[in-house]
């Protein structure tokens, strides 16, 4: 017997309740933003244990096998994306695949790593679009590299020890991240800066 059908609340209610009282009320409107988070039940990227946790408004931490973000993460991050039917993307996955799964149909293409394998990236412009599920402190310089010329990422960035979503275009062979805003989002230490001396 599947004990998750008989211990869950019918899920696609609990996912509408999500998009109305989580999404909606933070300014994620748009329909295609929607569409793939109501198409998409989270439940299925969390161990059974942890299935009935899958809409709370914060994260999952899953231990050592990473996490799934809160989903006004997913949503505002699928917002500033703005994926493109023809766009190449790159994701660097936090412990599940829940986010290739939400872009999947929305692109072209889509690859996807582990953090500690974007950490140590190489490789030239394959990419248009690069989104990271979770908050680094430094964006690699070979991550950086997967980018076309123009290519955008999105990714969580932590600055002063708060997390932010930002965004960042590839010009003239660099990638600057622009903080968007403050939100609640786990942090990939494989982007760890390497720590320096202070004094008091």
């Amino acid at each position: 017997m599947n004990t998750m059908t008989t211990t869950l609340p019918d899920t696609h209610l609990a996912r509408r309740a999500m998009i109305d009282s989580q999404l909606r009320t933070s300014g994620v409107n748009e329909e295609y933003v929607l569409a793939r988070m109501i198409a998409v039940p989270r439940e299925d990227f969390l161990p059974a244990d942890k299935a009935a946790q899958a809409y709370i408004d914060r994260a999952v931490m899953l231990g050592e096998a990473g996490h799934l973000a809160a989903p006004l993460f997913y949503g505002k991050l699928l917002l500033e994306a703005a994926p493109m039917p023809d766009d190449r993307v790159l994701v660097v996955g936090g412990g599940t695949d829940y986010l290739a799964a939400l872009l999947r149909p929305l692109v072209a293409e889509l690859h996807q790593i582990t953090a500690a394998e974007a950490a140590n990236a190489g490789g030239t412009g394959a990419y248009s679009l690069i989104v990271i599920d979770g908050a680094i402190e430094q964006l690699p310089d070979g991550l950086a590299a997967q980018l076309t010329d123009e290519g955008r990422i999105v990714t969580g960035l932590v600055l002063r020890q708060v997390t932010r979503l930002a965004t960042g275009r590839k010009v003239a062979g660099k990638v600057n991240l622009q903080p968007v805003e403050d939100l609640g989002i786990p942090v990939l230490h494989a982007f760890d800066a390497p720590k320096t001396w202070t004094f008091a």
